[in-house]
């Protein structure tokens, strides 16, 4: 029996292209979370700095702004990382669904070769009582006594 659409020529594991780019995402993720982290942390800082009170009023409406511009990059720096929190789920989720599905397709593979060598050895078992049958027949009618004697 063969495996129609068999995947005989297909690699193990993943090729060197892609651990290579799997690689380098991750780099560029990790960049990115800490790119973001210290963003969110230099606008904190300076958001503190800012909130002191001073007693000039075109100060204080100048810190004021200050601190909406400061507040809003730290919304823009949280928002970048529940993206790329997001984005680091779904990637864990699709390669775990990948690795899932290599695990079957090689599963089905190692189920394919064994059922195939199955029907060898059964074939094989099969040629073997064949023969045997054959050579306890030829004794049988060779014999002098074939049957109990009515004679």
């Amino acid at each position: 029996m063969s495996k129609a659409g068999g995947g005989a020529g297909s690699a193990p594991g993943p090729t060197a292209a892609a651990a290579a780019a799997a690689a380098q995402k991750q780099k560029s993720l990790l960049q990115k979370a800490d790119a973001d982290v210290s963003n969110l942390v230099d606008n904190f800082s300076s958001l503190i700095n800012i909130a002191r009170v001073n007693d000039p009023p075109v100060r204080n409406s100048q810190e004021a702004f200050q601190m909406e511009m400061r507040a809003a990059r730290m919304v823009h720096a949280a928002d970048s990382l529940l993206k790329l929190v997001s984005e680091l789920k779904r990637t864990a989720i699709f390669s775990g669904l990948a690795s899932l599905n290599e695990n079957v397709d090689r599963r089905i593979e190692v189920l394919g070769q064994q059922a195939e060598g199955t029907e060898r050895m059964l074939e094989r078992i099969g040629q073997e009582a064949a023969a045997s049958l054959k050579e306890l027949e030829a004794h049988y009618y060779s014999s002098v006594v074939r049957s109990p004697a009515s004679d």
